[in-house]
């Protein structure tokens, strides 16, 4: 089942739970205080009848402050009440600020630090098993970045506020309609972009069906355009629709999903929106038709894989070379494959892992097609490299990984890219938006080598607690025979570098 996250809404609730639980919150701030790191709690033990004493695990946590609450009433038990602050400061050498990040050795301000700040609360009420409403604010903004105006910041907002109406336990069809957060499979096509400070959801419906055996989503609506200092709309001019289905019984020991997506933009869609912080899509009306597999944990004695495919048809609005823009046929193809081995009883449970992605891209702009993969609404960070240069269009990615667990709440990853383009005759597209253009001195460059370069990243995730994550990451790029050739009229191209240090608190 995909992951539905979820987090805030900014607003006088702070002064109402000051009043109405102060005690409770005391207690709360105490025990924060007093945890030690990484400690567990005693397991509590009880004596069934037949006479023999068994070890428990105590109930999961609903959150800090909802654990708090309930403990002190039962009329908490029908609420949710919490929130996240995440705060994360970023280096960026030769490689921060948008559009000009393209490892241009001078003549260019190419560097950037920031300080990013997310705070999220929201509010649920649930009165029986069968019906619920959710409500979530927002606010992000971004302290020294020299991007204007900064993606990362978009101030008081709401982020989620839907109805959910159905219990799978009862009957199979369930629904939530309105501003909500689609997310499945790896997020590759369909993610929140949880990583960026402004995070992405819909306003839109969806119905599942759900047994036993499998789960189907059914879905449309459209997506939440963030402007600074305005309440954020959709583009009413941008609809997204399809169809996901999973199941981990039709082949036992993999989760086996089937999806076919459409998202149809008409021409009023790229200036539907005035101030937003994202591109706006030009007219299209594309589908996406996929399968992906997963293998299931403890199935394959260490062993993982996962695997997708996707291939996309329709037409789309693009500039043709010395034809302005025209409307053209979508021909593209996607794939990624990944495999893996962790040693589960070694010291520091050791993971090797091996993964290619590709996505195809345009060979002829003037043939009346495009081979230019749509990746539709993903979350890029966490699949192409950490340093976020490059998108799932137009490109091979072969990766090596490895990750070690030296303590219980701590793993480290070391990952290595190496990226080429599919096609020479297209763009390198970065996460969003149009590809580079002759404007920032790359566009569509045949007769240069494909090699793009490669990349390296270190991370750090530590989880002392289940309430706060600490998390730091050093990515370096070593530019390659096509951003060398591209930019060798310009002066040259020199390597980027990129830190970060990120906290999460989860209340």
């Amino acid at each position: 089942m995909p992951g539905e996250q979820s987090a805030s809404l900014r607003s006088g609730s702070n002064l109402m739970l000051r009043r109405g639980a102060s005690a409770c919150c005391m207690a709360t701030l105490v025990l924060i205080t007093v945890t030690i790191p990484g400690q567990e709690k005693p397991l509590a033990t009880s004596a069934p009848a037949y006479g023999l004493a068994e070890r428990q695990l105590p109930p999961p946590s609903q959150g800090l402050l909802n654990d708090c609450l309930r403990t002190q009433s039962e009329t908490f038990g029908d609420w949710d009440l919490g929130g996240q602050v995440r705060v994360r400061y970023e280096i960026k050498e030769n490689g921060g600020i948008y559009p000009n990040f393209d490892f241009r050795r001078a003549g260019v301000d190419n560097d950037n630090a920031y300080l990013l700040l997310r705070e999220k609360l929201h509010l649920g009420y649930a009165p029986c098993s069968w019906f619920g409403l959710f409500a979530e604010g927002r606010d992000n903004s971004a302290i020294g970045d020299e991007r204007h105006p900064s993606p990362d910041a978009d101030q008081v907002d709401l982020y989620q506020a839907f109805i959910r109406v159905g219990d799978p336990k009862q009957f199979p069809l369930t629904a939530k309609i309105g501003r909500q957060e689609l997310i499945y499979g790896d997020e590759r096509l369909v993610g929140n972009a949880d990583w960026n400070n402004v995070p992405r959801s819909f306003d839109a419906a969806k119905l599942r069906f759900e047994n036993p055996n499998l789960w189907v989503d059914a879905f449309a609506g459209l997506v939440v355009v963030p402007v600074p200092h305005q309440f954020n709309e959709d583009n009413n001019h941008d609809w997204f629709s399809g169809i996901y289905a999973s199941s981990s019984t039709l082949v036992p020991w993999q989760e086996t999903q089937l999806y076919f997506l459409s998202r149809n933009a008409s021409t009023k869609a790229v200036g539907a929106v005035s101030g937003s912080l994202y591109p706006l899509p030009s007219a299209r009306d594309i589908e996406t038709a996929g399968a992906r597999v997963k293998s299931l944990p403890g199935q394959w004695n260490g062993w993982d894989y996962t695997a997708e495919l996707a291939g996309q048809f329709g037409s789309i609005n693009v500039a043709v070379p010395g034809a302005g823009r025209r409307r053209v046929d979508q021909e593209a193809l996607a794939a990624a494959v990944t495999g893996g081995y962790t040693w589960a009883t070694a010291p520091f449970t050791p993971r090797l892992g091996l993964e290619y992605d590709f996505a195809s891209g345009d060979h002829d702009p003037r043939d009346g097609q495009s081979g230019t993969f749509e990746n539709l609404f993903p979350t890029n960070h966490k699949v192409y490299g950490y340093m976020d240069f490059f998108s799932w269009r137009n490109m091979h990615d072969l990766r090596l990984t490895a990750s070690l667990r030296p303590a219980k709440p701590l793993l480290v990853t070391l990952d290595y890219h190496v990226f080429w383009l599919a096609d020479t005759h297209d763009y390198f597209y970065p996460i969003a938006g149009a590809g580079r253009s002759a404007s920032s001195s790359y566009g569509r460059n045949p007769q240069f080598n494909s090699f793009v370069g490669s990349e390296l990243d270190l991370e750090a995730i530590y989880t002392p607690a289940p309430w706060i994550t600490l998390r730091a990451g050093y990515g370096h790029f070593f530019v390659g025979d096509y951003v060398q050739s591209s930019l060798a009229s310009v002066g040259g191209s020199r390597d980027a570098d990129w830190l970060y240090l990120q906290t999460t608190f989860t209340f």
